[in-house]
């Protein structure tokens, strides 16, 4: 606690940096822009001894209230920060439109932290209240709505023996629905497999994903698209793909499961996607599919972990999908290693067999 008088107020101990940018520090206005153009400016110490700017030839003096006392008045203030946005040429230019388009200003700003504080909350339809715009807005991940009727339970069935039936293996057929699944983040909401983006850039070209497989198996999906009888979205095939895949490797193993399925998924458009905003989601780890970037600074392990959390998958549930995943044959090289069976596309525990056989004695294949 300070001992400085009060201790608060007037007697609060700062940095040094003291002052107001403008006449009104309590409402919004374009003054911090008018004050940046309307006067020059000096270098000078506060009282407390820190270097600041005020404007020159005591301009602006008397002009903006105390914080504190109603009875005293300052001058303007700046930091070095804030002249560079007058000094700098590019930064000069920005700062020059807003000064002279006020209402261009207070319409960026609005929107500038509209994004800041919202960024994290996921799509437009999680949001709730009459404040929430009605613009569609990019950064929010855009999906139309749905306006077609759901496919049924018997479209399930007959588009499911369509899949099975296209020539796509269980491995493709899997890989496709993980690819385009596995890119959720809880932590913001973005990513998933609603809007199909991963047919679209940047996620169709990433390594993870293998490209020349993806663009096969999309392929399939669009002529099962183009001649089925009623409207089903890409986003909705990928994932009953998915779906008809595990069964079918379950039913190899011996075991006749049905995995749930709920349609109502749309499809995104490139004009709805932020390419340069969804690089950022490409994974540099994914140990499900035995995907691990050269040169990474995280152990592989770590990432399993934070791949499953931000998934928020429990641990029993990561084991299982990685076990499963292994022997499903999803690596995204098409690679053996970790696979554990010699029967790949089929549903088995041979993963934890094989990983947990007493007789085996496992070893490092190099020190990193």
């Amino acid at each position: 606690k300070s001992t400085h008088g009060t201790g608060k107020g007037a007697d609060t101990i700062t940095s040094g940096l003291e002052g107001a940018w403008t006449q009104k520090p309590t409402e919004w206005s374009n003054l911090y822009f008018d004050n940046l153009f309307k006067y020059e400016w000096e270098k000078y110490k506060s009282q407390a001894g820190a270097w600041q700017w005020r404007p020159v030839d005591g301009g602006g003096e008397g002009t903006v209230p105390d914080a504190h006392d109603p009875d005293k008045k300052h001058a303007p203030f700046m930091l070095t920060t804030d002249l560079s946005l007058k000094a700098d040429p590019a930064y000069e230019k920005i700062s020059r439109r807003f000064y002279e388009n006020p209402d261009e200003f207070a319409d960026a700003f609005a929107r500038a932290w509209y994004k800041l504080v919202h960024r994290d909350m996921g799509p437009k339809s999680l949001l709730l209240g009459p404040e929430v715009p009605e613009e569609e807005l990019l950064w929010q991940d855009p999906i139309p709505e749905v306006e077609h009727a759901l496919i049924n339970k018997n479209d399930i069935e007959g588009l499911k023996a369509e899949i099975l039936d296209s020539g796509l293996s269980v491995s493709e057929l899997v890989s496709t629905a993980w690819a385009s699944a596995s890119t959720y983040r809880n932590s913001d909401k973005r990513g998933g497999a609603n809007g199909a983006r991963v047919r679209l850039a940047p996620q169709k070209d990433w390594e993870v994903n293998n490209p020349e497989q993806l663009d096969k198996v999309l392929k399939v999906y669009e002529g099962i698209q183009s001649e089925f009888s009623k409207e089903v979205s890409m986003a909705d095939l990928i994932v009953l793909g998915g779906c008809a895949g595990i069964e079918k490797a379950a039913k190899e193993a011996g075991h006749e499961i049905s995995v749930p399925f709920t349609p109502g998924r749309a499809d995104a458009t490139a004009e709805q996607t932020d390419v340069e905003s969804f690089e950022w989601l490409e994974p540099s780890a994914d140990g499900f599919r035995n995907y691990f970037a050269p040169k990474h600074k995280t152990t592989a392990e770590e990432m399993l972990v934070d791949k499953a959390q931000l998934m928020t998958l429990t641990a029993p549930e990561m084991t299982v999908l990685l076990g499963g995943m292994r022997v499903l044959g999803t690596n995204f090289d098409g690679s053996k290693k970790g696979v554990f069976t010699d029967k790949p596309g089929t549903l088995s525990n041979d993963f934890f067999v094989n990983l947990l056989d007493m007789n085996t004695t496992w070893q490092a294949t190099t020190d990193e």
